[in-house]
């Protein structure tokens, strides 16, 4: 572990955009994944959407400065490498909805746009890397993988990461190391794992580039509430993805990505000695 500044000062919008976008076109070959899509459905799908486009300029009477500001904006937004971030924030939950909306098991939620693959393996206990003096109050969570028949997932992994206490994620502001607040656990036989990190904070989405200037104009507000991220996976299994979020946050009832859900709202109990701890376990899906 080392000591490393808080990047508070430094980390800006188009930083954060350009290494989301940077990750996904290294992460992620979507045309691969719909390249047998039927140009029938794409047609649908492009008419639908520039179908709601324009119920919504005539609806709205909208004036040809509006018009443009928008032009203006969309190309800011590739400018600053927000596409990441306007996607993940104000559609993926939908997506993610219709996405799963058969699962018997956990409820999921959105990936966002500050996943990494590979982090480092910490066996089914263990704690995520994080520098020596690392602010947040410690948390410790314990839980279990089963199946859908109750059966425990023998060498599930769950895969962690979140924002330190200052809102920033590993690999997406400066000055932080590579790994910090990111591991890899797999479960051991009877499904069960333990993890130690800190409690993360509720944080603002960059607000400095284009969906901040969005979010300015219409009057809203930038808050996420404190979450956890995760991936849940096992062999013969769907993959979970989802967020877990704490009690009591301002922003639980008016997330901006509108990606809180009752189910995983958690219930860390105080351990007595500056910390909590958790517990919360998954339910995987099997694989169609």
């Amino acid at each position: 572990m080392t000591t490393t500044e808080h990047p508070q000062e430094v980390a800006t919008a188009a930083a954060s955009g350009a290494s989301a976008t940077e990750r996904f076109h290294a992460d992620k070959s979507p045309f691969e994944a719909v390249k047998d899509t039927p140009p029938e459905r794409v047609s649908m799908l492009i008419n639908d959407v520039l179908a709601g486009v324009h119920e919504t300029i005539r609806k709205h009477k909208v004036t040809y400065d509006e018009y443009n500001a928008l032009k203006a904006w969309l190309i800011n937004v590739g400018e600053d490498g927000e596409w990441p971030l306007f996607l993940d924030v104000w559609v993926e939950h939908v997506v993610e909805d219709v996405a799963t909306e058969h699962r018997q098991g956990n409820k999921g939620s959105i990936e966002g746009p500050y996943y990494v693959p590979d982090a480092p393996e910490l066996g089914a206990k263990g704690t995520v890397p994080m520098r020596d003096d690392e602010p947040g109050d410690p948390l410790v969570w314990t839980g279990q993988v089963r199946s859908c028949d109750g059966s425990a997932l023998a060498g599930a992994t769950v895969e962690l990461w979140h924002a330190d206490d200052d809102g920033y994620y590993s690999q997406f502001a400066p000055g932080i190391p590579e790994w910090n607040l990111r591991g890899t656990f797999t479960v051991d036989d009877d499904g069960r794992f333990e993890i130690t990190t800190i409690r993360p904070a509720p944080y603002m989405i960059p607000t400095d580039g284009s969906c901040g200037k969005m979010i300015s104009a219409a009057g809203w507000h930038p808050w996420r509430p404190a979450h956890l991220h995760l991936k849940v996976s096992a062999p013969g299994h769907e993959q979970l993805t989802a967020q877990l979020y704490f009690p009591g946050d301002p922003h639980n009832d008016d997330d901006v990505a509108s990606a809180v859900k009752p189910e995983l709202v958690l219930d860390p109990k105080d351990d007595g000695q500056g910390g909590f701890t958790i517990s919360y376990d998954f339910v995987l899906d099997p694989a169609k």
